[in-house]
């Protein structure tokens, strides 16, 4: 059987799935996307599909990628959803198929355990609070026993622990072959995998950052494969246009500042005064970011001219010219000691790279980018290409494969435009010249789903607003018995929301709320997916974003 009789036997009525999935139940769309998708993989090219909510596209491209025997390669949105695909579905279908598949899961670098930065965390004077040496002492612990360094295998840990940045390193601190721990490498360990798999599964923002700093392992990983899927392709644009572009943000500075401080201190004590520069550039970051102090967290300030709008030209410029001082002086007391240590002459890097960028942003006048700054805890400018379009021609799907093969590139999502062509997608993303597959939603929409608006709710700018929102909630999951998800749009909101749910529910045995940030997003979302279940109260969700 050729690939695609193979996928409509596995999508049967009697077919593979059907024998052992015992949730499964045979859909046209479904298998229509696995065909054309097998079409595009035997072909090459390029094929957007649109498949509403209930198609089933996990398993439709899913099953075409283990069958095929290519080497595939899977991107997906965000990190839960890696997760879901490499120890839950591929496993699965593995499994089903009988297919002896190799798989492999490759995240940002961020999100593996760095060893030299774990040793670097307990000299850290600074971080005294109870809680961040217990997440300090639990990461020990498992860094004993871990075999991938992945920090998703810490149900309990926060992933806004302040503890996270100084145990992960980042590509500006990362010392490569020069660090002592680069044969125990988590992330030189998940690229090797990743290399010898036949599926890999990485994230959108792993691909996009590698266009850019050919630092991950994509650079050797993209061109020996056959296929490349991207699930949540919805996404593509914004993350493509945020990676394409240049970032600078307060926070990268504070960090600057504080490993300054201890790698001065651990390598070049009394050389310099490490504590004053350390000082002057935390002080100037919080002073840029005091400029913009009055106004709301979220706002975005276009930046057309010399200065952004909003915000008070002379502070601005002051600011500016006082940060570029602080880091100038760090940059030339760092030149003095790189011999001494790796992590001093990585820091001389950094600041020299951090300097750069402050210097770029003033002198930006390119009319294929904007350029604005961002409010928020701390203070974010960006410079931005207006479309990814060129971008995505040129670096990857004009991009040849290893042997004579023509690559397939497939994009999915359930939303991808509201007219045929798909435009509204395909345009800004450079891929025109797609096959564009349409697929409906298998759900009734009008009987399967209810859309409430309360009418003369009050304004979300007053006072009551989260309160009432609160208690509209909690007589709402009383009768449905939990299940309920709430989202807001600010951590004040969060915050108000759930403290406000727990008194309405201090008494009740049969609802349980719990609050982004009380755990990890894998066991939040388990605890929500089980709630209301044989032996497990209802459970209200309250996250951000």
């Amino acid at each position: 059987m050729n690939l695609q009789e193979q996928i409509s036997e596995v999508f049967a009525p009697i077919g593979s799935l059907s024998r052992h999935v015992n949730a499964f139940k045979p859909r046209s769309g479904q298998t229509e996307m696995a065909i054309a998708i097998a079409q595009t993989m035997e072909s090459g090219g390029m094929l957007v599909v649109e498949a509403g909510t209930g198609i089933g596209k996990t398993f439709a491209y899913l099953v075409p990628s283990l069958l095929s025997g290519a080497r595939v390669l899977i991107s997906t949105a965000t990190k839960t959803l890696q997760d879901q695909l490499f120890s839950r579905d591929l496993p699965g279908l593995i499994r089903v198929l009988g297919i002896p598949s190799r798989i492999a899961l490759l995240k940002g670098r961020g999100s593996y355990l760095c060893l030299h930065r774990l040793d670097y965390a307990r000299f850290d004077l600074r971080q005294r609070d109870h809680e961040a040496i217990t997440t300090l002492a639990d990461l020990e612990r498992w860094a004993l026993t871990t075999l991938t360094g992945d920090l998703a295998e810490l149900p309990a840990l926060d992933e806004r622990s302040a503890v996270i940045p100084m145990v992960t390193s980042t590509r500006e601190n990362c010392l490569g072959s020069s660090c002592p721990q680069f044969q125990r490498c988590f992330v030189n360990l998940a690229r090797r995998d990743a290399l010898s798999a036949d599926v890999v599964v990485v994230n959108h923002h792993l691909f996009f950052a590698d266009l850019v700093v050919r630092e991950s392992g994509m650079a050797e990983l993209l061109p020996s494969v056959q296929t490349v899927i991207f699930d949540e392709a919805h996404q593509l644009n914004e993350i493509g246009v945020q990676f394409l572009g240049q970032q600078l943000t307060t926070g990268q500075l504070l960090d600057f500042a504080r490993d300054l401080l201890a790698g001065g201190n651990e390598y070049a004590r009394g050389v310099c005064p490490w504590t004053t520069l350390a000082s002057d550039i935390e002080y100037s970051a919080r002073d840029l970011r005091m400029v913009v102090g009055s106004l709301d967290s979220g706002v975005r300030l276009r930046w057309l001219g010399p200065v952004p709008e909003q915000v008070d030209a002379t502070d601005w410029c002051r600011a500016m010219v006082q940060l570029d001082l602080a880091l100038g002086q760090a940059i030339d007391a760092l030149s003095i000691v790189t011999g001494s240590s790796p992590d001093l002459q990585r820091l001389h890097e950094r600041g020299t790279s951090l300097r750069a960028l402050l210097i770029l942003f003033p002198e930006s006048s390119d009319a294929n980018f904007a350029r604005w700054v961002d409010v928020g805890l701390q203070l974010k400018l960006v410079l931005s290409p207006i479309s990814i379009a060129d971008a995505m021609q040129s670096r990857v799907v004009r991009v040849t494969p290893e042997g004579s093969s023509r690559r397939s590139w497939v994009f999915t999502s359930a939303t991808l435009g509201d007219d045929p062509k798909l435009r509204w997608f395909t345009e800004p993303c450079g891929l025109g010249e797609a096959r564009v597959l349409r697929l409906a939603s298998p759900f009734n929409y009008a009987q399967q789903s209810a859309l409430y608006v309360p009418l003369n709710f009050l304004k979300p700018g007053d006072h009551d607003h989260s309160v009432r929102v609160a208690e509209l909630v909690a007589e709402g999951a009383r009768i449905i018995g939990g299940r309920t998800l709430v989202l807001t749009t600010t951590l004040r909101a969060l915050k108000a929301i759930s403290d406000k749910l727990r008194t309405i529910l201090m008494d009740s045995i049969a609802l349980e709320v719990w609050t982004q940030g009380q755990s990890s997003k894998r066991d939040l979302l388990e605890r929500l997916r089980l709630g209301g279940s044989s032996g497990h109260p209802g459970c209200i969700l309250v996250a951000s974003a």
